[in-house]
C-alpha cells in the first residue's frame, strides 16, 4: 500500500482533496444536530422529568430565564415597564415558547429582589433545550438585549443560551497547530519535514469534523464532540506522522532511496501506527461498557477523527513523501548524505544514549524519585469530587455569566440553581402533607426559598420550588439534595401515599454524576484489562503489560490529581475561574485518552527493546538501547500533545481547559517521568524477568507482531550503522 500511494500519489492527494471539500460541503449543507441528551433510569431526576412531561408539558422543556437590572429606581417604573413588557411579549410569540412568566403578573410578583433593583422572567419552552436549536437560543438573546436602554441592563440565563454563545476552538487550534510546527521544525530540521505532519493531521481532522456534523443526525452526539475530538486528532495525527516521517529520514539517510524508504518506514512504524491508533479507538469505545448515551456519541466521534488520521498517515503521507522525494531532509542533511557517498552513519553517542545508560547505573534512586513525583502529584485525586460547572464558570463577557451573577447578587447565589420537588398527591390528606412539606422546606438549613407554585390542569401533581442558599457547583447543595431526598421528603410521606421527587438541573448533574461514578470501577477494568491483553500478545509477556497497567493508573491518579489542584481547590487562579467540582464525565473521557496515549507510547519504547532482546538476549543492553534510540521521538512527540492540549485553555471554557490541562500533564508525565525515567528503571531492575512467559501460555498464545522482524525488511546495500553502544551492524530500521 505503501509504495502504490507513494508511486500514484497525485491520485492519492487528489482523492483525499476531494473527499475533504465533499464531506466538508456536505456537512456545511445539511448542518449539525448536536444533542447533549443523557438518560438516568431509575433516578429520582428523571422521574421528576416523565411526571412533568405528562402533567404539565408547558413547564417540561428547557427553562431560561431573562434578567434585568437597573442602576437606579426599580424594576417596577414605568418607564423600565416599557422596555420590558413589549420584548416579552415577542418572546411569548416565539416558535416553541411554552409560558412567558413576568415579575409584572400576579404569578410572577416574587420575580423582583428585595430591593426592588433586579427582576426576572421565566421562559418556558415545550421542547427540551436538545430539541431546540442555537438559532432559537441566539432570537431569545438578541430580542432581550433590544430591550437594553441607559441604566438598564438586561441578560440571558440558560442551558441552551450558554451552549449557543459558545466560543469557536479555532484561536487555540491555530496556537496548538503553530506551537506543534515550532517543535517539529525544531526535531526535524526541515521546513518541508514540518508541514508534512501538520497537513497529515489537518486533513484527518478536517475530514472527521465534518463527518462528526454528519454523524450527529443519526445518533446522539454532545455539542462538545468536534472540539475534543479536534484535540485529540490534531494530537495524535502529528504524532503519528512525526513517528512515520522520522523512520522515513533514517532510511534515505542510511542509504535507501525515497520509496524505498518510505516502504520501509510504513511497513515499520506505519504498522506501529496502525496498532497504537486501533488502541486509542478501542480504549475509546470502551465508553460503551457504561451504557450512558451521553457518552456513546461522544466515544464515535472521537473514534471516528482517530481512524480517518491513522489512514491520512498511512496513505496520504507516503504520497506527500513521493512528492518531496529528497527535500523531506534539510538542506544541511542532503550535503552530508552527498558527500558521505548515499549513505550517513549514525552515531549513538547524543543526550539520548548518555540518558540512557546513566539509567541503567542508577535505577533504584531514579525509581524511588520518579515514584515520590509521581505520588506527591495524585494526593489532590483522593478529594476528587464529580459534579458540574454552572454559569457562574462561564467567560466574564457572555450574557449567561451576567445574568448568572445579577441572579447571584439579587436574589442569591443559590438562585441559579433551584430544586423542583413534585408530589404525586391523589388525595386530601396527600395534598395536607405537600402543604407540610412546603412548610419544612422553609425551615430546612440550607433553605432559602420554598413555595408551591399553583398550577392548572396537573392533576395530582403538586410542584414545589426550593431555593437553596448555596450555589449550584457548591458542596453544601450536593448535600442538601442528598438531606432531603433521605431525610426531610421520607418524613413528609410517612403516613400517606404522597410520593415526592427531588429534581432540576441541579438534581440532574448531582445524578449524573452518582451513576457515573458508581461505573468507574467497571470501565477502569475493562479498559486496563484491554491494555494487559494486547500487550501481552504484542510482546510475549507477563511482565511488560503488568507493568504498563500499574502505569496507566499512576499517570491517570497524578493527573487527575493535577486537576483537582487547579480546579477544584482553585489553585489555578483565573485559569480555573471559581472553583468548583470536576465535571461528571471528564474523568471517563480523560481515561480513555490517557490510554490510548499510553498505549502509543509503551508501545514504540518497548517494541524497540523487546527486538533487541530477541536479538542479544541481554536485558541490560535491550532496556538501554531501546530506551536511546526511542527516547528523542517519544519526546518531540510528547512536547507536540502537550503543546496542542495545553493550548485548548484559550477557549475560555472551563470543560475544555480542564480537558487540555488535565491531557497535558498526563502526556508530560506519561512521557517524561514514567516512559523516560520509572519504566526503563523498573526495566532494569527486573532483569530477564521482563520477558518471562509461561510454556504453556506462550503455545496458547497467538503470534502477533507489531512491526516485522528487521530481516523481513529490504535492506539498503552496505548500509552501516551503530546501535546505542555504538556497536556496527544493519542499521535498525524496525523501529523510531
Amino acid at each position: 500500500m505503501a509504495r502504490w500511494s507513494f508511486r500514484h500519489k497525485w491520485l492519492v492527494i487528489l482523492v483525499w482533496v476531494a473527499v475533504l471539500v465533499g464531506v466538508g460541503g456536505a456537512g456545511n449543507q445539511i448542518g449539525d444536530a448536536y444533542s447533549n441528551a443523557f438518560s438516568l433510569k431509575g433516578t429520582e431526576s428523571t422521574t421528576v422529568l416523565n411526571l412533568m412531561d405528562k402533567a404539565i408539558p408547558a413547564r417540561s422543556g428547557e427553562a431560561d430565564t431573562v434578567v434585568w437590572h437597573v442602576d437606579s429606581g426599580s424594576v417596577r417604573d414605568a418607564s423600565v415597564q416599557q422596555h420590558i413588557t413589549p420584548m416579552l411579549a415577542k418572546i411569548a410569540k416565539q416558535t416553541d415558547v411554552g409560558t412567558v412568566v413576568s415579575p409584572y403578573d400576579p404569578a410572577g410578583a416574587a420575580q423582583v429582589s428585595k430591593d426592588g433593583r433586579t427582576a426576572y422572567a421565566t421562559v418556558t419552552y415545550t421542547k427540551l433545550g436538545n430539541d431546540l436549536s442555537n438559532n432559537q437560543a441566539q432570537l431569545l438573546i438578541d430580542t432581550a438585549h433590544s430591550a437594553r436602554a441607559p441604566g438598564l441592563k438586561v441578560e440571558v440565563g440558560g442551558n441552551k443560551p450558554a451552549q449557543a454563545e459558545q466560543p469557536l476552538p479555532a484561536v487555540a487550534e491555530v496556537v496548538g497547530i503553530a506551537a506543534a510546527g515550532v517543535v517539529l521544525f525544531l526535531a526535524l530540521g526541515s521546513l518541508f519535514g514540518m508541514l508534512l505532519p501538520i497537513l497529515t493531521a489537518l486533513f484527518g481532522v478536517g475530514i472527521g469534523s465534518s463527518a462528526i456534523i454528519l454523524l450527529s443526525h443519526g445518533m446522539n452526539v454532545a455539542d462538545f464532540s468536534p472540539q475534543l475530538a479536534s484535540l485529540v486528532g490534531i494530537g495524535v495525527g502529528i504524532d503519528y506522522a512525526l513517528f512515520i516521517v522520522t523512520r522515513h529520514r533514517k532510511g534515505i539517510l542510511a542509504g535507501r532511496s525515497p520509496e524505498d524508504a518510505a516502504v520501509a518506514a510504513l511497513n515499520t512504524s506505519g504498522r506501529a501506527v496502525l496498532f497504537a491508533g486501533g488502541t486509542v479507538c478501542i480504549a475509546l469505545l470502551g465508553m460503551f461498557t457504561l451504557r450512558l448515551t451521553f457518552l456513546n456519541g461522544v466515544a464515535v466521534a472521537a473514534a471516528l477523527t482517530v481512524i480517518v488520521t491513522v489512514a491520512s498517515a498511512v496513505t496520504l503521507l507516503p504520497a506527500m513523501l513521493g512528492v518531496l522525494g529528497m527535500r523531506v531532509l534539510s538542506r544541511r542533511q542532503r550535503r552530508k548524505l552527498a558527500a558521505a557517498g548515499g549513505a550517513q552513519e549514525t552515531s549513538g553517542s547524543g543526550p539520548a544514549a548518555r540518558w540512557s545508560s546513566f539509567v541503567q547505573r542508577h535505577p533504584r534512586p531514579l525509581a524511588a524519585v520518579a515514584v515520590v513525583v509521581m505520588a506527591t502529584l495524585a494526593i489532590p485525586a483522593l478529594s476528587l469530587r464529580l459534579g458540574s460547572s454552572d454559569q457562574g464558570n462561564n467567560p466574564t463577557t457572555t450574557t449567561t455569566r451576567k445574568a448568572y451573577d445579577m441572579l447571584a447578587d439579587g436574589f442569591g447565589p443559590g438562585f441559579n440553581g433551584p430544586l423542583t420537588i413534585l408530589a404525586q398527591a391523589p388525595t386530601a390528606a396527600d395534598k395536607a402533607a405537600v402543604t407540610r412539606l412546603v412548610g419544612t422546606l422553609r425551615t430546612t438549613p440550607g433553605i432559602a426559598f420554598a413555595a408551591q407554585v399553583p398550577l392548572k390542569d396537573a392533576g395530582d401533581i403538586a410542584f414545589v420550588n426550593a431555593v437553596p442558599t448555596t450555589s449550584p457547583q457548591d458542596k453544601a447543595t450536593s448535600d442538601l439534595i442528598d438531606h432531603l431526598r433521605h431525610d426531610v421528603v421520607p418524613a413528609a410521606e410517612k403516613g400517606t401515599t404522597m410520593r415526592a421527587y427531588v429534581g432540576g438541573q441541579t438534581a440532574i448533574f448531582k445524578d449524573f454524576a452518582s451513576v457515573l461514578f458508581g461505573k468507574l470501577p467497571l470501565f477502569i477494568g475493562v479498559i486496563i484489562a484491554l491494555g494487559f491483553v494486547l500487550l501481552l500478545f504484542a510482546f510475549r509477556s507477563l511482565v511488560v503489560p503488568l507493568t504498563a497497567a500499574v502505569m496507566n493508573l499512576v499517570a491517570a491518579a497524578a493527573s487527575f490529581g493535577v486537576l483537582v489542584a487547579v480546579f477544584q481547590w482553585g489553585w489555578g487562579g483565573s485559569l480555573a475561574g471559581r472553583a468548583g467540582p470536576i465535571d461528571a464525565f471528564l474523568p471517563v473521557i480523560m481515561l480513555s485518552l490517557l490510554f490510548g496515549l499510553s498505549m502509543d507510547y509503551q508501545v514504540f519504547l518497548v517494541s524497540r527493546m523487546h527486538e533487541e532482546w530477541v536479538h542479544s538476549k541481554d536485558n541490560a543492553r535491550a532496556v538501554r538501547v531501546g530506551l536511546a534510540e526511542t527516547s528523542r521521538v517519544i519526546n518531540s512527540a510528547a512536547v507536540i500533545m502537550i503543546c496542542v492540549f495545553f493550548a485548548f485553555v484559550l477557549s475560555g471554557e472551563r470543560v475544555l481547559a480542564m480537558f487540555g490541562i488535565g491531557l497535558a500533564g498526563a502526556v508530560a508525565l506519561d512521557a517524561f517521568i514514567l516512559r523516560t525515567v520509572l519504566v526503563p528503571s523498573l526495566m532494569h531492575l527486573f532483569g530477564p524477568a521482563n520477558w518471562w512467559l509461561p510454556s504453556w501460555l506462550d503455545k496458547r498464545l497467538p503470534h502477533l507482531a507489531v512491526e516485522p522482524a528487521e530481516e523481513a525488511l529490504p535492506a539498503a546495500a552496505g548500509a552501516k550503522g551503530t546501535d546505542g553502544d555504538g556497536v556496527g551492524r544493519e542499521p535498525a530500521y524496525t523501529r523510531d
